[in-house]
C-alpha cells in the first residue's frame, strides 16, 4: 500500500502548483518563521492584523502569536511548548494547519532579525488589496442601474475609499515618487444614445430659454459625452456671457466661428435640433451632469483598480494616483452639489419657478422611448 500524505499538505501542494503564489505569499512565511522562532520580535511588528494577510491560515497563525504570551527565550529553545500552544489556538480558526508547516515556515525564514521588513512587506500588500476593494466596489455602485438613489450610494463608497486611502498614508511615510501610469479612459458608462438625446433637449431647451444658461454655471461641457453637443454648449455658454442675441441662427453662427462646422455637421441638422425645445434646461442639466458624476465615479474606481494591479506600483504611489483620481471626482461633486442645493433665499420661489420633467408632447415621447429601451 503506497504511503499516505497529509490530505491538507496535499492539498495545499496541489493549489501551489496550479496557483503561484505572489511574492507576499513568501514574505507572509518569512514573517511568521521569524515570530516562531524568536517570538520576542513581535513587539517590533506593529501596524498589522491577522486581516493584513493574504493567506487566511497565515492570519489566523498570526492573531494566536499575538494572543499568547511570549515565552521565556531559553526555555522556547529547549521545548515545543509554546508551539504547541500557538498551534492549538490557531486551528480553531484554520483547521488545516498543522505541526509539520509550523516547523516548514522556521525553515524558510531567511533571517529572524529582518521580521520588520517582513511585516512591511504583508502591509503594503494588504493596502494594495483594501484600496482594490474600495475600488471596485465604488465602480460597481457607480454602473448599478438598480439603484434607486445612485449618487448619494456612489459618493458613499467614494468616501469610504476616501478614508481608506489616508489610513494608509498614516502608516506609509511620504517620500519624493512620480505618479502611477492612468490607464486608458473607458466608454460612455450606460446607454449612450440616452445619454446623447438628454444632451440635445438640453441644448434646445437653453436656446429656447437663453436666461436659464445663467443658472446653469455648474455644468461643464466636460459632462456631455458627445464632442459637438460639448461645443454647442460652449457657444450658448458663450452667447449668454456677452449678453448677445440667442436663437438657433446665433448659435449655429458661433458654433461656425468655432470651427464646429468643420467637423461634418450640417447646418440644417443644428438648427432642427436647437429648435426642438422640450421641457426645462435644468431638469436636462441635472440629468446630463449625474450622469457625468456616475460616470467620472465609475472611471475613478476603474483607474484605482487598474493601479493595483500593477505589482511594481508603491504605496505611495497608489496614494498619490488615488488622491489625484478622488479628486476628479470631487469638482464633480462639488457642481453637483450646487446643481441641486437651492439657497435658502430661493427656497420659497423655487416651488413655482422651477420646472420639473417636461410636460410638452416632444418630451413624453422621449422619455417614453427611454423607459423601453
Amino acid at each position: 500500500m503506497p504511503p499516505t500524505r497529509d490530505h491538507a499538505a496535499g492539498d495545499l501542494d496541489d493549489l501551489l502548483d496550479m496557483y503561484p503564489p505572489h511574492p507576499v505569499y513568501y514574505a507572509e512565511q518569512a514573517l511568521l518563521g521569524a515570530l516562531l522562532l524568536e517570538p520576542h520580535r513581535l513587539h517590533t511588528v506593529d501596524g498589522i492584523t491577522p486581516d493584513s494577510f493574504s493567506n487566511y491560515a497565515h492570519g489566523a497563525l498570526f492573531g494566536a502569536i499575538r494572543a499568547l504570551p511570549a515565552p521565556d527565550p531559553d526555555q522556547h529553545t529547549q521545548d515545543t511548548n509554546w508551539l504547541n500552544a500557538v498551534l492549538a489556538a490557531a486551528r480553531e480558526d484554520a483547521r488545516a494547519l498543522t505541526a509539520s508547516y509550523l516547523h516548514t515556515l522556521i525553515q524558510v525564514c531567511p533571517q529572524p532579525r529582518h521580521a520588520q521588513a517582513y511585516a512591511r512587506m504583508v502591509d503594503a500588500e494588504h493596502a494594495r488589496r483594501t484600496l482594490r476593494a474600495h475600488a471596485e466596489r465604488l465602480a460597481l455602485t457607480a454602473s448599478d442601474v438598480t439603484l434607486p438613489h445612485p449618487v448619494p450610494d456612489a459618493l458613499s463608497k467614494a468616501d469610504a475609499l476616501a478614508r481608506a486611502v489616508d489610513d494608509i498614508a498614516a502608516r506609509f511615510p511620504s517620500h519624493s515618487g512620480s505618479l502611477p501610469r492612468a490607464p486608458a479612459p473607458t466608454a460612455v458608462l450606460g446607454n449612450a444614445e440616452e445619454a446623447a438625446d438628454e444632451e440635445r433637449l438640453l441644448l434646445a431647451a437653453a436656446t429656447a430659454h437663453p436666461d436659464d444658461v445663467e443658472q446653469l454655471r455648474w455644468l461643464s461641457s466636460d459632462d456631455f459625452t458627445h464632442p459637438l453637443h460639448a461645443g454647442l454648449w460652449q457657444c450658448l455658454t458663450a452667447l449668454a456671457r456677452r449678453r448677445a442675441p440667442v436663437d438657433p441662427v446665433t448659435v449655429v453662427w458661433e458654433a461656425q466661428q468655432r470651427g464646429l462646422l468643420a467637423s461634418g455637421a450640417e447646418p440644417t441638422e443644428l438648427l432642427g435640433l436647437l429648435k426642438a425645445a422640450a421641457g426645462s434646461a435644468e431638469y436636462w442639466g441635472e440629468r446630463i451632469l449625474q450622469r457625468s458624476l456616475l460616470a467620472t465615479a465609475h472611471q475613478v474606481g476603474l483607474r484605482i483598480q487598474a493601479f493595483t494591479d500593477n505589482p511594481a506600483t508603491t504605496p505611495y504611489q497608489l496614494i498619490l494616483g488615488s488622491r489625484r483620481a478622488l479628486a476628479d471626482l470631487y469638482a464633480v461633486r462639488t457642481r453637483w452639489q450646487h446643481a441641486t442645493t437651492t439657497p435658502p433665499q430661493q427656497q420659497r420661489s423655487a416651488i413655482t419657478t422651477r420646472v420639473g420633467p417636461p410636460t410638452t408632447t416632444a418630451a413624453h415621447t422621449a422619455r417614453s422611448t427611454r423607459a423601453t429601451r
